[in-house]
């Protein structure tokens, strides 16, 4: 046997009347309707948002501009002309925090200010494409480093997406 929709009906009890109040004292639900003696929520309605004259929150709280984006990636920039006068012919993060150049764990990004003449081999976090090109031209090779926290997206520090 198939099920027409014409068939198809809610079960017993799911749908109840809704309750009429306000209709005399001959049940319940007369005289005040269910909404106690005097005051200001037996008589009229009270705009959502409404604290009896006390400063409401949303107009307590103040106004958010923009927001800090608690995944954001911060390399610490390294230029050609850094690497160049550095006379290192292997960078790496550990041979510029060797030189006091980047801090203990910083992820290295290297840009294309400057000129460099001699080849050598970088390892960084990130380049530009300008930094890059420039050290392939002059003979050097390029290595790109994964980045501490794996391909997706950093965990998230001193905010309330800290601990999901």
């Amino acid at each position: 046997m198939t099920i027409k929709i014409h068939d198809l009906k809610p079960p017993a009890g799911s749908n109840r009347r809704r309750k009429r109040v306000g209709r005399g004292i001959g049940g319940k639900g007369g005289k005040t309707a269910g909404r106690g003696m005097k005051g200001q929520k037996a008589r009229g309605t009270i705009r959502a948002g409404f604290e009896g004259g006390q400063m409401p929150l949303q107009r307590r709280v103040p106004k958010l501009r923009g927001f800090n984006n608690p995944f954001r990636v911060e390399y610490q920039a390294i230029n050609l002309d850094t690497i160049a006068e550095s006379g290192l012919s292997e960078v790496s993060p550990e041979t510029l925090y060797d030189k006091g150049l980047v801090a203990k764990k910083a992820l290295v990004k290297v840009l294309g200010r400057g000129e460099i003449s001699r080849a050598v081999s970088v390892q960084a976090h990130a380049f530009s494409k300008s930094a890059e090109s420039a050290i392939t031209d002059a003979g050097g090779s390029v290595e790109v480093l994964p980045p501490p926290f794996g391909n997706g997206r950093p965990p998230a520090k001193g905010n309330s997406n800290t601990n999901r």
